[in-house]
């Protein structure tokens, strides 16, 4: 891990595990962290353009209606419930907008310190790489998600 934009999930220097197949047979859900492939045209803007790859957590999925009010992501109208976060989270910058199909809007924990949708919009199916399943390093803190 490159950057600190997913902490305290995810560490710089962590090492996970990523199912490259894990979207064959489902479809990328709220919640699931995936490694995707940095938008071409917006790369410059990401936490390290010298990383091809980045990761985030999906937090809208297609035909999704998301916003933010009150420090709160709004899921189509009603507050999203972000367990993963750290309480007291704020979370800002969300333009009133429908996840097109086929995208998906990605965002990191670390919200005051992640380049993520927020910045170059949402992220076309395509560019998934997979999901992660495992942090595996250090060992110490080791998790599947």
């Amino acid at each position: 891990i490159p950057s600190g934009s997913m902490e305290p999930t995810l560490q710089v220097g962590d090492r996970i595990l990523v199912v490259k197949a894990a979207y064959r047979f489902t479809s990328p859900a709220i919640g699931d962290v995936i490694v995707f492939k940095a938008p071409a045209a917006e790369a410059s803007q990401c936490d390290s353009p010298s990383v091809p790859d980045l990761v985030k957590r999906i937090i809208a999925t297609p035909g999704d209606t998301i916003s933010s009010a009150g420090g709160q992501v709004v899921i189509d109208g009603k507050p999203l419930k972000e367990s993963w976060l750290v309480p007291g989270t704020v979370t800002t910058g969300i333009t009133t907008q429908k996840v097109p199909a086929g995208e998906y809007f990605v965002m990191g924990d670390n919200r005051s310190d992640s380049q993520d949708s927020r910045f170059f919009g949402p992220i076309h199916q395509s560019l998934i790489v997979g999901r992660v399943v495992v942090k595996i390093w250090p060992i110490t803190s080791f998790h599947f998600y």
